[in-house]
């Protein structure tokens, strides 16, 4: 009973503990019982709290949507009240967190019961999930593969099956990168969607967002209804949705008119051939569907000059979240006590000055406006979750400065500007390389309209259900 119940995606545990087929306390020993049994291999789970977690689980409040339901928390970000907070890095090993953060706070009202934190690289900076301070988190559907960055912990955890969803965050592509490498569906949120309250304005100048790693589009919109409300003194936030996102599973999303792109405007990508194959069969499957759907994508995505906007908007923040763990601890953060990455960011942050930091976010504004001049015309824009094919461990060498910057832009090529234009994206586990292992594919909506990629991935999912061979 225990292994099955375990396969149910969210929703359906949530159900099985309402109508008494298993107790919020027995799905919590057997998600233990997963992660004891899975992550001597997989290394997901950098904090556990299994005995606070389980008189959580036997104190959980009936009624509530997702009462007795496990999850992890993301190791970056997702502050719990007297838990230990490290975000992969060794400059904050011992430090804990004094109150909940407002969508943690949510998550716990909402019955889930947490058991623990994920692995995450330091300061969340990287797309593949390898921090020195606690070691790699390995993929589940091969352990010589990456599970994918920053929130590859979190990924790792869902796809092995130790929990149904895994809270996680995406600065730029840190949700839909580990989704594609793991073979999940992963919900960017809009900008000002989640809270990011009350430690933090809008990090990353509003690049980052925090949403749910999970297997199925229901999971995805419930847990997003979950935790997402503007908060009190919260710089900004995004427009309400008319109903419930739950309630947008299985609505009609009409005929919709979807751009596609196989290679990256810019040249930063180039097209391979497993990433060619799952966009071409998702847009297959979209005309199939009844939508219109051609080749093409905004025009401001060739503009070679975003890498290096977004790039100096990063290291700025980088440099100030250091200044700030430095306040937090007692004594300055000194860039040797950091990986090479971080290094290098944290240095170019600090060397910045006020104007040109400025005119960076002045460009990026305008940027997102020249993106989204082409929503105006379509619903929907279809790509890889990934810029490059899934890669093994090691393949970001930590301390090659000079491999690494290329390889990650490829690989972000996708995201990242999403993240700068503040839209909402969702990946979908919809292909697989000859290997069995995981390729997502994007789609990305106009700001605000989440119910509208909820839609039409429910309509995917329903067409060619999701397969999640890790997690058996």
């Amino acid at each position: 009973m225990s292994h099955e119940v375990l396969r149910l995606d969210a929703t359906g545990q949530a159900r099985a503990v309402r109508e008494g087929e298993v107790s919020a306390r027995e799905l919590a020993e057997a998600a233990i019982a997963r992660i004891e049994s899975r992550d001597g291999t997989v290394n997901a789970v950098v904090h556990r709290r299994f005995e606070r977690a389980l008189k959580e689980a036997d104190d959980v409040v009936p009624g509530a949507p997702f009462a007795g339901v496990p999850t992890l928390l993301k190791d970056l970000g997702w502050a719990m009240e007297g838990e230990p907070y490290r975000a992969g890095s060794r400059v904050l090993d011992g430090m804990t967190t004094r109150r909940d953060g407002y969508a943690v706070a949510k998550l716990r009202r909402a019955g889930f019961v947490v058991l623990g934190r994920t692995n995450t690289p330091e300061f969340g900076t990287a797309i593949t999930t390898e921090p020195v301070l606690s070691g790699p988190t390995r993929n589940p559907h091969d352990p010589r593969y990456s599970s994918g960055g920053s929130s590859g912990g979190s990924a790792a955890a869902v796809a092995a099956g130790m929990v149904a969803v895994a809270a996680a965050s995406d600065g730029g592509g840190s949700i839909r990168i580990p989704a594609s490498m793991c073979g999940l569906v992963g919900l960017k949120p809009s900008r000002g969607r989640v809270s990011s309250g009350p430690s933090a304005g809008e990090p990353w100048a509003g690049f980052s967002a925090s949403g749910m790693l999970c297997r199925t589009v229901r999971d995805g919109a419930a847990t997003l209804d979950v935790i997402a409300g503007t908060m009190p003194g919260d710089p900004y936030g995004a427009p309400a949705w008319r109903r419930p996102l739950a309630e947008e599973v299985g609505a009609d999303p009409g005929r919709l008119r979807i751009g596609f792109l196989t290679a990256h405007p810019d040249g930063s990508a180039p097209p391979d051939a497993d990433l060619v194959t799952a966009v071409t069969g998702a847009a297959g499957l979209l005309e199939a569907l009844g939508h219109h759907v051609e080749p093409g994508g905004p025009s401001a995505l060739a503009d070679e000059d975003f890498a290096r906007h977004f790039g100096t908007i990063v290291a700025a923040h980088v440099a100030a979240d250091l200044d700030e763990v430095g306040r937090w601890r007692g004594r300055p953060v000194e860039l040797e006590e950091l990986e090479e990455r971080n290094r290098i960011l944290g240095a170019a942050g600090r060397g910045l000055g006020v104007v040109g930091y400025l005119a960076s976010r002045d460009w990026i504004d305008a940027f997102r406006r020249r993106m989204a001049a082409w929503w105006e015309a379509h619903d929907l824009l279809l790509t890889p979750s990934l810029g490059v094919a899934p890669f093994r461990l090691g393949w970001l060498p930590p301390g090659d400065v000079s491999t690494a910057p290329g390889r990650t832009r490829r690989a972000v090529a996708f995201t990242s500007p999403v993240n700068a234009t503040g839209q909402p994206a969702i990946s979908l586990p919809l292909h697989r390389t000859a290997d069995g292992l995981p390729v997502g594919v994007q789609l990305v909506a106009a700001a605000g309209r989440e119910d509208l990629l909820v839609r039409v991935a429910a309509q995917i999912e329903a067409e060619r259900p999701f397969a999640h061979p890790a997690s058996a």
